[in-house]
Order: C-alpha cells, then structure tokens, then sequence
C-alpha cells in the first residue's frame, strides 16, 4: 500500500518526534472542527492505538476558538491533531510548513510534529490526508485500476473541501487526462479551479454545466461522488443529477468512490451507480485509509504494523449500530 512512504516524506520536514518511552507514555491528540459529535474517528483513531499498545487517546474538540485548538495542540502532551470543517483553511496559516498535498488542495486535515535538525525545535507541519484516503480506496478495492484509469477522463462531483483532494487525486495518482466537475453551483467550481491554477496544478479541469455538454464528453474512467445524500431540490442540484446519470447509463462502465458514508453508505448515488453496471467503492474505505495514514505521522509506525481489517470491521459495526 502507498500509505508507507508518507513516513518516508515526513522527515524531509525535520527529525523524528519519539524518542525513547513516548509510545509508552499518555500523549494525546484531537480532531478539531464544528459540528463533529457524529463523527466516528475517536472510535477508528482509539481501536488503532489499542491494536498497537500504544496508551494515547484520541477525542474530540468541538469549538470555533482557533486560539484554543493552539493551545491543545501545542501542550506538551499532544502528539499532533487532526482538522475538519470549518477549519480546514483557516489552519493552514498556523503551521509551520505544508507538503505538497495540502498546498496543492489547499485545506490541511492533519497536524505533524517533527524537529528541527538545527535547533531541535518542534515543527508543526500541516498535511492533507484525505487525498490518501481516496487514493487507497481506488488502489486497494479495484485490481488493475491504474491501467484503466491513466490516460482517461475522470469526474468530481460536488465543490466542498472532498472535492479538492479528489480532484488532486485522480489527476495526481490516478493519471486522469482531464477532471470533469459538476456541482449545484459554477462559482464555487470556478473558485477551486482558479485556486487549483494558482497553486501550479498542471492538469485540465472542466466544467460540465448541462446533459448536452456531457454527451460530447467521453465517458469518464472513474468517478468520485462528494455530495451529501440528500433528494435534489435546487435547479443545480437536479441538473447535477441528471449529468451524473447522463455519464453512468452509457455502455462504457467505470469505477466510482462514494465518499459519502453517512447515515448510510450506500447512498442514492451509490445505488444509482452500482444499478446502471459501475463498480462502486464505499466512503468507509477512504475513511479508514486516511485515518491509517495520520496514525502513520503520529506513531511514526510501518504500515504493516496497522490492523486494516480489524479497523474496517470496527467501524463498519458502528454505522449498523447507528442505522438499526
């Protein structure tokens, strides 16, 4: 799996943050953002350090106080953090150093420590792993998915934060030729095209405003949906529908990542893909990938020390619990 050389990538940001006794010892870590009462990574991020003896504890700071978040995040206990909305930006601007997937997507979900070679300082480095989540979600469920992926459109649905790492990775991993993109709103996909060229993207992206303008594109290789599921009400929001439907009824089938998995992860989408003849990849796989690669960062552990299936299962488990 391409998780393992994110470690690799990590110390070109400075030296390692353990040294002897703090994989035994209380240290903490949180994921910022507003609201997250539902969210299930405490649940992922505790069961990983469980599977691996390792006495930290993962929870949760709900609060819009960036000031605060600081504060946590900089305590002598804390091993690093993780973001989400609406935090995803704004952060950004209170690391140290960015790889080139967060500055490329332009939000961060995770927060690194290394130190400084010189002056053995910590460093706190923002990253974005949910490009890895949806990268290994392709890479680990659909054998041969490079050869059918390189060379050949892909589609993004949606313009939120999920819609970047997307983008980034189906042009940057998986080799698309051009990124069609459809959302209820053009202005908030010409606002990450803009922010994408402005960033050095090299790759094409397209906007695909009706089903006449998608019946003279080709039929993309894969497809990322990043939508909520929620009934199309707004003219967008249909038109949005009915493109997505235009490309999954053609004769040419594909491969589609579902990143939405809550409260269900097979979503309308998701059925309407799977029913027309396309391989569809559930949200919990990009879930539980990325969170896999911010325990990478943090433990500073191979990935081969990681129980991916127990970690699925786990959280598979919760959202029937939630759904019954």
């Amino acid at each position: 799996m391409a998780e393992a050389s994110i470690l690799t990538a990590s110390y070109e940001h400075g030296d390692s943050m353990l040294p002897t006794g703090v994989l035994t010892t209380l240290q903490k870590t949180f994921l910022f953002g507003n609201p997250i009462s539902h969210s299930m990574a405490p649940l992922l991020h505790n069961s990983l350090f469980a599977d691996n003896n390792i006495p930290w504890n993962y929870s949760l700071f709900e609060s819009m106080d960036v000031s605060e978040w600081l504060q946590r995040l900089h305590a002598p206990n804390c091993i690093g953090g993780a973001v989400t909305m609406p935090h995803k930006i704004t952060a950004m601007s209170h690391v140290d150093a960015l790889t080139e997937e967060a500055r490329m997507i332009g939000s961060i979900n995770t927060v690194f420590i290394r130190r400084d070679r010189a002056t053995g300082a910590k460093r706190y480095i923002g990253t974005n792993t949910d490009c890895i989540g949806v990268r290994e979600a392709f890479l680990q469920n659909v054998p041969g998915i490079l050869e059918r992926s390189r060379g050949k459109p892909a589609l993004v649905i949606g313009g939120g934060g999920a819609c970047r790492s997307s983008v980034y990775t189906v042009w940057k991993w998986l080799g698309a030729s051009k990124v069609y993109m459809i959302n209820r709103l053009r202005s908030e996909v010409d606002d990450i095209i803009a922010a994408f060229k402005a960033a050095g993207f090299q790759g094409e992206l397209i906007w695909v405003g009706s089903v006449e303008e998608a019946k003279k594109l080709e039929t993309p290789a894969t497809i990322v949906g990043t939508i909520p599921d929620y009934p199309p009400k707004e003219e967008g929001e249909i038109v949005c529908r009915a493109i997505a439907e235009e490309f999954f009824n053609r004769p040419e089938k594909g491969v589609m990542h579902e990143m939405c998995y809550h409260p269900r992860p097979h979503t309308t989408l998701y059925k309407l893909a799977e029913n027309a003849g396309w391989k569809v990849v559930n949200g919990i796989e990009a879930m539980v990938h990325q969170g896999i690669a911010q325990q990478i960062l943090w433990t500073e552990k191979p990935l081969e020390e990681f129980k991916l299936e127990n970690a699925q299962r786990i959280v598979n488990e919760e959202l029937e619990r939630r759904w019954t």
